[in-house]
C-alpha cells in the first residue's frame, strides 16, 4: 500500500509511519525543504532509505499543500491512505497561527487528496472539537460542542468541520485524547496537558520530604492517553472496510480526575501527595461576578501571573481544571474488539513519563545554570571576602568571569586574597572597609560606583558572632550593639547605598547571609539572631517595595560553617559543619536561580515546628541548651584547646546538623 502523511515527522506521526512500514507499504511525506534534515534523521531511526519513505515538498498552508502539480499527477491514484496529522497543539498559540494551521491547513490537505484520488482521508482531530460540553459526548455528536470560545477548542472544531462537509474522498475522524509520551519509553516531544504541571510537582519535592501530606485541587476528569495507544488504534481502524464515514473516540474509557492525575505523577516523581484535595466546585455558591471581581484585583492577577510563570503553565490550562466532558467511545471499542489494543492504566507507566521528563524535557536542562553564564562580566560585590563562606565565594566567582569587588576590614590580608585571586586569571578589585562603620560603608559604596558605575551582585557576607548565654551577658550590652552594628546597620547601609542604581537600571540581586539560628531560635546566639533577623524583615519589606521592579533578594539561612568565626568554640571540631566551599555552593546557588530563601530542611522543619507548636520548639532547644556548655572565655576562663564530647552530644549534633548551640 501507499500513504501520504502530513506531520509525518511530528511526534504522533514518526509512531505512525513506524507502523505503516510494518506493513510493507511506501509512505509519502510532506515536509517543507528546511526540514529535508529531520525527515533523514528519522529514516535513520526507521531503518529504511527514501525508497520506503519519500520525501514530498510542500507547505501546510499553501493551495494543494503547495505540491507542485506534476508530483500530484504522479501520486493520482497511488495513494490507498491520506492520513492528516499536522496541526498546531500548542493552547499558547496565537490565534491567527492555529486558524492558519488547523482550518486552513486542513482544507489544503482535504483538497489535495482530492486531487491525488486517495482511497481514503484519515483526520486526526482531537477531544477539543468537542469544546466544554457539559455531560457525555458521543462519536456520533459534532455540533452539540459547546463552549468554544478558546482558539484551540474553535479550530479543532472547525478543521473537523471542513472534513465533514467538504471532503469528497471517503473519510474517517479519529478523536485521541490529551496524548502524552510513550507509555513503554516514556517518550515525548513537547510539553503539554499533564506535563504543565510537572514543574510545580518537582518544587514541592525539593521543598518538602515525600511523606509530607500537601493540599491540592479535585477538579474534573481528563482523558490522558499515550501516544502508541493512539498511533495502534489508528493503524488497526484505518484498514477495517466498511468504516467510512464514521468517527472514533481513541480515549481512556475510565479516565482519571485532575486531582487523581498529580498525585499519580507525585508518586512517580517521589513528592509529597496531596493527602486533601478541594473540590472547586464548592465555591459554586459564590456569585460568577464576584468570583470575576476577585480575580482581575490587580494584586490577585500579578500573584497568579508570577506563580504561574515561575511554574511554566500557561494561564489558559486553569481552565481545563473542571474539565466537564465525558466522552463514548463504543464505535472505537468495537473496532478494537478481538485485539490486544488498549489503554493501559496511567497507575503502571506515569514512572515511566515522569523519568522521561525530567531526564529529557525539564526546562532546566536547557537553561545556562553555570554561575559562569549567571555573572561572567557583572560587578559582584562580596564584603568579609578574606577568609571562610566569603573567601570561597569570591573564588568561585573570579573563577566564573565576575568583575570581582572584594572588601574586607585587613589590609594586608585583603592585598594577599586579591593577589592570589588575580593569580587565577580573575578580574579583581579590593577595596578596605570597616562594615561597622557607617561612613566607612558610605565612602566603600561610592568608590565602588565611581570606578564601575553600578553593582548587579551584592552578597552581604561581613558578620560578627557571639556565643554567650543571656545570664552571662548581663554586664555586655555592647555585645548586641556590635553584632547589630555589622550584621545589620553595615548590610542595610550597603543596600541603601547601592539600591538607587539597581532600581535605575532595574536590575539587581542582593544575597544576605543569615543563619540557621533565624529559624530555630538558637540559644547563646541571641545577639547574633537577632542582629540577622532584623536583616531579614528589611529585605522581606524591600522586596515587597521592589518587586515590580527587578531587585531581588536572597536570604541564605545557613547552618553551622567551619569558619574562623566559630573558632574559638571548640567543641564545634567535635560537631558536624558544612565546609566553607559547601556553603559558597549555597551563595552561588543563590546568585544563579535568585530564590526568595535557601534553608536546610532541617531549619524550615524548625520553622514550622515553632509555628505549630512554639511549646515542643521552645523543649527541643532548651535540651540541646543544658547538653551543649558555654566556651571557657564565656565564663571568664581559659580556653580549653579540646573539650571532651560525649556520646550524647555528638548523637543529639548528628541530628540536629547545622544547628548553633
Amino acid at each position: 500500500m501507499n500513504y501520504f502523511l502530513t506531520g509525518g515527522t511530528g511526534f504522533i506521526g514518526r509512531f505512525l509511519v513506524e507502523k505503516l512500514l510494518a506493513r510493507g507499504g511506501t509512505v509519502h511525506i510532506l515536509v517543507r525543504e528546511q526540514s529535508l534534515d529531520k525527515l533523514e534523521a528519522l529514516r535513520e531511526r526507521w531503518g529504511v532509505d527514501e525508497s520506503r519513505v519519500k520525501a514530498v515538498i510542500g507547505d501546510l498552508t499553501s493551495e494543494n499543500l503547495g505540491i507542485e502539480a506534476r508530483t500530484l499527477g504522479a501520486l493520482s491514484g497511488k495513494v490507498d491512505h491520506f492520513f492528516h496529522l499536522a496541526a498546531v497543539y500548542d493552547m499558547s498559540a496565537s490565534e491567527e497561527a492555529q486558524q492558519s494551521t488547523n482550518i486552513e491547513g486542513t482544507r489544503a490537505a482535504v483538497n489535495a487528496a482530492g486531487a491525488m484520488k486517495a482511497g481514503h482521508f484519515h483526520h486526526v482531530s482531537s477531544i477539543a472539537a468537542a469544546g466544554l460540553f457539559k455531560g457525555t459526548f458521543r462519536e456520533d455528536m459534532f455540533e452539540e460542542a459547546g463552549k468554544l470560545d478558546h482558539p484551540y477548542l474553535a479550530t479543532k472544531h472547525e478543521s473537523e468541520k471542513v472534513v465533514r462537509e467538504e471532503c469528497k474522498v471517503p473519510f474517517r475522524i479519529y478523536r485521541p485524547g490529551m496524548v502524552i509520551g510513550h507509555s513503554e519509553t516514556g517518550e515525548m516531544d513537547k510539553v503539554d496537558g499533564p506535563y504543565y504541571f510537572f514543574k510545580m510537582i518537582q518544587k514541592i519535592r525539593r521543598t518538602l520530604p515525600q511523606w509530607v501530606p500537601t493540599i491540592g485541587v479535585e477538579g474534573g476528569r481528563l482523558n490522558i492517553v499515550p501516544v502508541d495507544f493512539v498511533v495502534s488504534a489508528m493503524d488497526h481502524i484505518a484498514h477495517l472496510e466498511g468504516e467510512d464515514g464514521k468517527c472514533f473516540h481513541l480515549v481512556d474509557p475510565d479516565p482519571y480526575k485532575v486531582g487523581e492525575i498529580l498525585n499519580i505523577f507525585c508518586e512517580a516523581g517521589h513528592a509529597p501527595k496531596m493527602a486533601m484535595r478541594i473540590d472547586s466546585r464548592m465555591f459554586g455558591f459564590v456569585p460568577p461576578f464576584i468570583r470575576q471581581s476577585l480575580t482581575n484585583l490587580p494584586p490577585v492577577k500579578r500573584l497568579t501571573t508570577a506563580v504561574l510563570d515561575d511554574m511554566g503553565i500557561p494561564p489558559s490550562v486553569l481552565s481545563f481544571i473542571n474539565y466537564p466532558t465525558r466522552f463514548d467511545a463504543r464505535e472505537a471499542e468495537r473496532a478494537l474488539q478481538g485485539t490486544d489494543i488498549e489503554v493501559p492504566r496511567l497507575v503502571d507507566y506515569a514512572p515511566v513519563i515522569w523519568d522521561y521528563w525530567e531526564r529529557n524535557m525539564d526546562p532546566d536542562l536547557f537553561r545556562d545554570r553555570t554561575l559562569k553564564g549567571t555573572v561572567e562580566g557583572k560587578v559582584c560585590v562580596v564584603t568579609g571576602a578574606t577568609s571562610g563562606i566569603g573567601l570561597a565565594t569570591a573564588e568561585k566567582l573570579a573563577e566564573a568571569g565576575a568583575v570581582l569587588v572584594i572588601g574586607a576590614r585587613k589590609k594586608e590580608r585583603l592585598a594577599e586574597v586579591a593577589a592570589s585571586l588575580e593569580a587565577r586569571g580573575g578580574s579583581v578589585h579590593a577595596y578596605q572597609c570597616d562594615f561597622s562603620d557607617m561612613e566607612d560603608c558610605d565612602r566603600f559604596v561610592q568608590t565602588v560606583l565611581d570606578n564601575h558605575n553600578h553593582v548587579d551582585v551584592l552578597v552581604n557576607n561581613a558578620g560578627r558572632s557571639i556565643r554567650r548565654s543571656l545570664s552571662l551577658s548581663f554586664d555586655r550590652f555592647h555585645d548586641f550593639e556590635r553584632t547589630m552594628q555589622l550584621n545589620y546597620f553595615g548590610a542595610v547601609r550597603l543596600i541603601m547605598g547601592f539600591a538607587p542604581s539597581m532600581l535605575e537600571r532595574r536590575r539587581g540581586h542582593v544575597v544576605n547571609l543569615s543563619s540557621i539560628g533565624v529559624l530555630t531560635n538558637a540559644p547563646r546566639f541571641s545577639a547574633y539572631v537577632a542582629s540577622k533577623s532584623a536583616l531579614d524583615s528589611f529585605s522581606r519589606c524591600a522586596a515587597s517595595e521592589w518587586s515590580d521592579r527587578n531587585v531581588t533578594f536572597t536570604t541564605i539561612n545557613m547552618p553551622l560553617v567551619k569558619t574562623p568565626m566559630i573558632a574559638p568554640t571548640k567543641i564545634y571540631d567535635s560537631v558536624p559543619t558544612l565546609t566553607p566551599e559547601e556553603a559558597a555552593e549555597m551563595v552561588t546557588n543563590a546568585i544563579i536561580d535568585r530564590p526568595k530563601r535557601i534553608a536546610t530542611r532541617l531549619g524550615v522543619f524548625a520553622q514550622v515546628l515553632h509555628a505549630l507548636a512554639p511549646k515542643v520548639g521552645e523543649i527541643v532547644m532548651n535540651t540541646g541548651y543544658r547538653m551543649f556548655p558555654d566556651t571557657s572565655p564565656a565564663v571568664g576562663g581559659t580556653v580549653v584547646e579540646k573539650p571532651a564530647v560525649s556520646s550524647e552530644q555528638v548523637a543529639f549534633a548528628a541530628v540536629m546538623r547545622g544547628i548553633h548551640w
